[in-house]
This record gives structure tokens, C-alpha cells and sequence, in this order.
């Protein structure tokens, strides 16, 4: 069963596509919520899909429908393959922004990938509040991929961070808690492919349910699902608690100069902040648009990947980038009494998790460092600032 939201779609195709990428196109069918809907018999685990959007093109309204653009689904478990930066990727012409480029970019894009259920992590035996955590942050890639203990073949991957002879060193520094740069599938910026280069620390994400797949030692086709799972449960039998790096303030699509790969080719209006005029991206994350968390719907695509980081894949505890970003309401105002923290206090799921903020973003009174209340933990750069000038003896009149 496949479904996608898409309330302002005329009409939406799932491409399923085969081992020889020929795709499949069937028409799904739109229930009176705006989430289209349709069952295919025979999907198996690693199958891959994506999705045709077809609507309106008006960018001066902020619709952006080009059903020539294959999109990931939203809530996709997998990932697997990469962006081809110099394919169609782009929803409009090269000449206009105002023109839809009607090249098909199924080639040059990620697909998505039907992953099979299987057991989340054993839970931790001796959970911890936040104030007794002592958080190791740190880079799946790079923690490992020199490491002369872990095998060549698992070095910088999910499998090699959860390595005995690792493991036992996080043990022996008296760390109680990791926590991993993101791990959500992301992408590169156009510009830093431009330079030769590729986006190493995450802060781009693309999925927000899919682990990155580059992480895998063992395969894209859901395997690193699994294989993500796998060190989870390594971690909680050591005692180390799993918190992940979040980033559900803007998306890898960058501005609508960026490639369309998902939520923009959905429903562009819907899942970013727009500017009064609808023509441009509402921007307060410096990185070319801002997820809209006061739609309701954009609210709980947020929630529900944080209970599926908790209920599946066994996750203990979230940093948010950028928080302040979701607690604007729908006039770009900070909202400390937001539906997602309100929702977040009293989900079942989420009510015990450990949450820390990165109190900011760049808009407008984005500074709220000290205003998130007791239910929440903060990244607090005047307690930082000041403890590092301390140890430096920098700090007048204190020894």
C-alpha cells in the first residue's frame, strides 16, 4: 500500500521501477484528506519507487507541480542512489524560473525503496535521566574510517561505529551517550559539488525516515535499516544511550533554484514557508528555505519521524538544529507555546524522550536561548563561551 499527501495535486502516479530501471506508472486515488492513495500486489522489500506529481505551474503562487520530476516519497524508510548535478534536477528551465523544464530526471535522482518490517533495537536496560548523560558527539564516517582496530570493510559505516574495539573505547572514556551528526538521508549543495567537494557533516537532509544510505556497509536497498538498527542494539547492550542530530528545520532542496527531488515537486506551498508575496522561500536557516511546521500536516510528518526514530530504530534522544525554526507560527513569529513542543509534551512516544534545542535560527527574534522551560535542554553558547574563557583564565577577577 503506498500513500502520499498531496492536497493540491490534480493527479499523482506511482512509478515503480524494476531491476533494469523501466518504470511502472500507476494512477493512485485521492481521498477526501488530500493523501492519495493505491495497493500494488507483489511489491517486495528493496523495491524500488517515486512518485509524478501532476498539478498547477504557477511559481508567482508557489505552486511548482512538474510531473516530469521524479520525487522521493516523504516518509521513504530507504534511500538508495545519488543526485546527478549536471541532470534535470531542476523543476523549471535553464532561461526562466517561470518555465517548467519538461526533461524527465528519473535518471539523475534518488529513488526511494519499499523496505520489509523487522524487530527495532532491544530498548536500553538502565535508561538515564538527561542530567546523568554524558554525550560523546560524534561522526559516523569519520570516527572510524582510519580506525586500525575496525576491518577495512566496516571502517566509516553504521557497522564499524558499533565494533567491539570501538565500543569498548567510548566505554573507557566514561561516556554513557553518543551523539550522531545527522544521520537522515542528505544530500550535497549544488555549490560545494561545484567546488569538487561534498557536504561531510549532514546538515542537509532529504528523508527524514531514511538512514543515510552511504553510511551501509552492507547494501542501499533497505540493508542499512538494519544494519542501523544493528548498532543501535550494540550501543544499548554496552549501557550507551543513542541520541541523533536532527535537522528538521529546512531541507536539502535548498531555494527554488535548488533541485526538485521531493517536498518541493509535492506540494512546494505546504512544506516551506513562503514569503507573503508566494514567490520566494521564506528563509530564516540561511541554507535557501525553512520547513513549515505550522502546517498541520507538515507537523506531523515531523512527529511521526521522531516516533519511528524511537519505536524502530530505537533512538533515546534528539538535538534539534535550528529549533527555533519550528516554533514559528504561520506569521514567521516565535511561538514558545508552538504546537510542536505542546504536541511533543504530550505524545506518548515523545513524552519521556530527551530533547535538546539549538535555541535559534536566523529570523527575527530567532534568539531563544533560556525560553525553551524545563521540558527541554539547550545548546546555551553564553554558558559555553563563558566556560571556555574560564579555562583560559580569561575571565576577569575569577581564578
Amino acid at each position: 500500500s503506498f500513500g502520499l499527501w498531496a492536497p493540491n495535486a490534480e493527479r499523482v502516479e506511482l512509478a515503480l521501477i524494476d531491476s533494469k530501471a523501466n518504470q511502472t506508472n500507476v494512477d493512485m486515488v485521492r481521498r477526501e484528506d488530500g493523501v492519495w492513495k493505491t495497493f500494488v500486489a507483489g511489491v517486495k522489500a528493496g523495491g524500488r519507487y517515486g512518485y509524478r506529481v501532476h498539478g498547477p505551474w504557477d511559481p508567482s503562487t508557489g505552486k511548482r507541480f512538474n510531473p516530469a520530476k521524479l520525487l522521493l516519497d516523504p516518509y521513504a524508510r530507504a534511500i538508495t542512489g545519488g543526485v546527478d548535478y549536471s541532470g534535470p534536477i531542476q523543476d523549471h528551465t535553464v532561461e526562466s524560473h517561470y518555465q517548467p523544464d519538461p526533461v524527465d530526471s528519473s535518471a539523475a535522482v534518488p529513488w526511494s525503496v519499499v523496505v520489509a518490517n523487522t524487530a527495532p533495537p532491544a530498548p536500553i536496560s538502565n535508561p538515564r535521566p538527561l542530567s546523568e548523560s554524558v554525550i560523546y558527539e560524534t561522526h559516523v564516517k569519520g570516527y572510524t574510517r582510519l580506525h586500525p582496530d575496525v576491518p577495512e570493510h566496516l571502517r566509516g559505516t553504521y557497522g564499524g561505529l558499533a565494533y567491539p574495539a570501538v565500543i569498548d573505547h567510548l566505554l573507557n572514556t566514561g561516556i554513557n551517550t553518543v551523539q550522531l551528526l545527522p544521520v537522515h538521508h542528505f544530500i550535497s549543495e549544488p555549490f560545494v559539488i561545484s567546488r569538487g567537494l561534498k557536504n561531510y557533516w549532514g546538515y542537509n537532509t532529504l528523508g527524514y525516515f531514511a538512514p543515510y544510505a552511504f553510511y551501509a556497509a552492507i547494501g542501499t536497498l533497505g540493508e542499512q535499516v538494519q544494519e542501523f538498527k544493528d548498532m543501535v542494539s550494540a550501543f544499548h547492550e554496552a549501557g550507551i544511550e543513542v541520541f541523533l542530530d536532527v535537522v528538521y528545520n529546512h531541507t536539502g532542496e535548498g531555494s527554488h533554484e535548488g533541485p526538485t527531488l521531493s517536498f518541493r515537486g509535492v506540494d512546494h506551498g505546504a512544506y516551506y514557508r513562503l514569503t507573503n508575496d508566494m514567490r520566494n522561500d521564506y528563509d530564516v536557516t540561511g541554507c535557501g528555505n525553512s520547513v513549515d511546521s505550522s502546517n498541520p500536516w507538515v507537523l506531523e510528518m515531523i512527529l511521526d519521524s521522531l516516533r519511528y526514530w524511537v519505536t524502530e530504530m530505537g533512538v533515546d534522544g534528539f538535538r534539534f538544529d535550528l529549533a527555533t525554526t519550528l516554533i514559528r507560527d504561520n506569521h514567521q513569529h516565535v511561538n514558545q507555546d508552538h504546537e510542536f513542543k505542546q504536541r511533543i509534551a504530550n505524545d506518548p512516544v515523545l513524552k519521556n524522550i530527551k530533547m535538546i534545542a539549538e535555541p535559534w535560527d536566523l529570523g527575527p527574534f530567532g534568539y531563544q536561548v533560556g525560553n525553551w522551560g524545563p521540558r527541554w535542554s539547550e545548546w546555551n553558547d553564553r554558558y559555553r563561551n563563558f566556560m571556555r574563557d574560564y579555562w583560559r583564565n580569561a575571565v576577569p577577577g575569577v581564578q
